[in-house]
């Protein structure tokens, strides 16, 4: 059975790849900060599934993080990039230093250290090499208002995507990332309100099911290593993407 690490796996979008992983007869780590509602998962798989809490921004809860898999399951095929955060959208005047490294830590540093630890166990393992993928965003291409910690650290991971598709690919190491614009999960409920736009107005924006995600990273995850898709973006459709900034 292939063996995945899904951060950020107790909802939202982490929620639904790691189920659609398990139903897929996945074995999969699941971490995040609050062990809570990954136990809720692993309730439903409890021989496939490992619970860790883990901050991705730590080097050590990362390390602790890859070492349990590897003592559980054996080894690691799939990394899916997802913990992240964002700050308060406010002028960017008005940000903290705290406020901004928070975003840099879990969105930007949290990925590298796990790809880091993702190389360390693809090369050594037997038969070696692995996918990762990363959870872009729609803000990776262009921005909100009031969104610069954000914006800024998700095309940071495209920057990581690319190095880590070149750095990878003597070693069987194949990496993908996944832009999502509006899947309807907790983070996303405020679209239906209403949100800012460029112009000043407020708007209401469609939300698409976020198992349309999930299905996504289930494709890139099946991919046999001779393929990848470097770059896909799912989006709600009509959402203000293709013509915005």
């Amino acid at each position: 059975m292939p063996v995945a690490i899904v951060t950020g796996a107790g909802t939202g979008v982490g929620q639904a790849a790691s189920e659609a992983l398990l139903g897929a007869g996945y074995q999969v780590a699941l971490a995040g900060r609050r062990t809570e509602p990954l136990e809720e998962v692993a309730a439903r798989w409890p021989e496939s599934t490992l619970v860790q809490s883990t901050d991705v921004g730590d080097e050590a809860q990362v390390k602790a993080l890859f070492d349990a898999t590897v003592a559980r399951f054996g080894r690691v095929d799939l990394l899916f990039n997802n913990a992240g955060s964002g700050a308060p959208p406010v002028p960017l005047e008005e940000l903290t230093l705290a406020q901004w490294q928070a975003v840099v830590d879990a969105n930007l540093t949290g990925s590298f250290l796990c790809t880091r630890e993702a190389f360390r166990v693809m090369k050594a393992q037997e038969p070696s090499g692995g996918r990762i993928i990363n959870n872009g965003s729609i803000s990776a291409h262009v921005p909100r208002p009031n969104s610069a910690p954000y914006t800024s650290t998700k095309h940071g991971v495209t920057g990581l995507t690319r190095s880590t598709i070149l750095d990878g690919r003597s070693f069987g190491i194949t990496c993908g990332q996944i832009d999502i614009g509006n899947a309807e999960t907790p983070m996303t409920q405020r679209m239906k309100k209403g949100v800012l736009q460029p112009d000043g107005s407020t708007k209401v924006e469609p939300v698409m099911d976020v198992r349309h995600v999930a299905d996504a990273v289930l494709y890139m995850a099946g991919l046999s290593p001779d393929a990848n898709v470097p770059f896909l973006t799912v989006m709600a459709n009509g959402m203000p993407f293709i013509g915005r900034g």
